[in-house]
């Protein structure tokens, strides 16, 4: 069994914290909290873990909450990750703390299995969004020069049932949610998820959301 994820919880409602402490399994562990900007600055550079849970709105510094706090750790941006956790699924929430530098952005309604497994991808280098928050961010920074659609051969490698999968996964959807809607099992889902890797030639869900978005099928 791999180590605990080292893990610092930011948020200004202590009651909310110690839910989250207590609901996290054993892939996670939280080793600092803070409940405002500047608190959860000094903490975090202080613990310097993989991984930040960060509410958007907070209290204290600038006024610019959970994206300012990420501003003000760009100098652990090789070493510390952060995730939002927030109430709010507005466009405008999603985009600011991920033009910050987050790496991915999930609503407080998750649940803490699939939290803990957001904290663990997120750790591994992996964006990850809650369902159809990824298509704001998609929207708002749009895709790369290099990222031009191509020959729908590539579509045509998949099954259809394949690219339903991909598209549920691209939108951030976790292989449970892609199971429940598609009406299959998680191991279904992560065998799909195998075989579209493979025949796209891509590593991670990262690279698979890029290549959707590319193409337009999100």
């Amino acid at each position: 069994m791999t180590d605990a994820v080292p893990v610092v919880l930011v948020d200004d409602h202590h009651m909310f914290r110690t839910g989250v402490r207590a609901s996290l399994d054993a892939r996670v562990h939280v080793v600092g909290e803070a409940a405002d900007v500047d608190e959860a600055v000094a903490v975090v550079h202080a613990e310097r873990p993989p991984v930040v849970l960060l509410d958007v709105h907070l209290p204290g510094g600038s006024g610019g909450g959970g994206a300012e706090v990420v501003q003000r750790c760009a100098d652990l941006a090789g070493t510390t990750r952060f995730l939002a956790l927030s109430v709010s699924d507005a466009a405008e929430d999603v985009v600011a703390v991920i033009r910050a530098g987050a790496r991915g952005y999930v609503t407080k309604n998750i649940s803490a299995s699939d939290l803990s497994g957001a904290v663990v991808r997120v750790a591994g280098g992996d964006a990850v969004f809650s369902p159809r928050l990824a298509g704001f961010v998609l929207d708002a920074f749009g895709t790369s020069a290099g990222d031009v659609a191509v020959a729908d051969d590539e579509m045509d490698r998949l099954s259809k049932r394949e690219q339903e999968v991909m598209r549920l996964i691209a939108r951030g959807y976790t292989y449970r949610e892609v199971g429940s809607d598609l009406f299959i099992s998680v191991k279904t889902v992560e065998t799909h998820v195998s075989a579209v890797l493979r025949k796209l030639q891509l590593s991670n869900r990262n690279e698979l959301t890029r290549w959707a978005a590319a193409r337009r099928l999100l």
